[in-house]
């Protein structure tokens, strides 16, 4: 999958992360709509996150993924702030991410690595959070991803109905 080798190597590379980012993007809008009131505050233990930390987690993963990409490499840790603002950060940020890739615009990290690092760590805390949600009493119905409506370039809230949950 990395960018260098045979020619279009680049772009196939490019192709993947970004199905990956619209995979992420389908995965977080359906954890993260309709969450319960005080949803963001819900603490399991004193040694977990709560929803609303894992939420400022995730848009700190995709800035720190786009300046990854673009030769920057700053991270920062973010303070929760309201559930709709996190909502907001963290598909502006997914949507900026993915932006770049579309663009064109120079790789300086390997596609893989991105995927290993932030993509990977993303799609894991969108686990947790559905977790949390069945933990809370507000589970997300589960569903046959293989056959979703996932489309490269679609990384808002705003997301295909699922096609076969259960």
């Amino acid at each position: 999958m990395s960018a260098a080798g045979e020619p279009g190597a680049a772009d196939a590379a490019r192709r993947w992360l970004r199905h990956c980012l619209a995979t992420l993007a389908y995965r977080a809008a359906k954890a993260l709509r309709d969450a319960p009131e005080g949803f963001a505050e819900f603490r399991l233990s004193q040694a977990t996150r709560t929803p609303g930390e894992i939420l400022a987690h995730l848009g700190d993963l995709m800035e720190w993924a786009l300046s990854l990409a673009n030769g920057a490499k700053e991270w920062h840790d973010t303070a929760p702030a309201s559930w709709e603002h996190g909502v907001r950060r963290f598909f502006a940020a997914l949507a900026a991410f993915d932006a770049y890739l579309a663009s064109g615009a120079p790789l300086h990290a390997p596609a893989e690595r991105l995927f290993q690092g932030p993509i990977a760590d993303a799609l894991t805390h969108v686990g947790q959070l559905a977790t949390r949600r069945a933990l809370a009493g507000a589970p997300v119905r589960g569903e046959n991803y293989f056959v979703a409506d996932i489309v490269v370039g679609r990384v808002g809230r705003e997301q295909a109905p699922p096609r076969r949950e259960f």
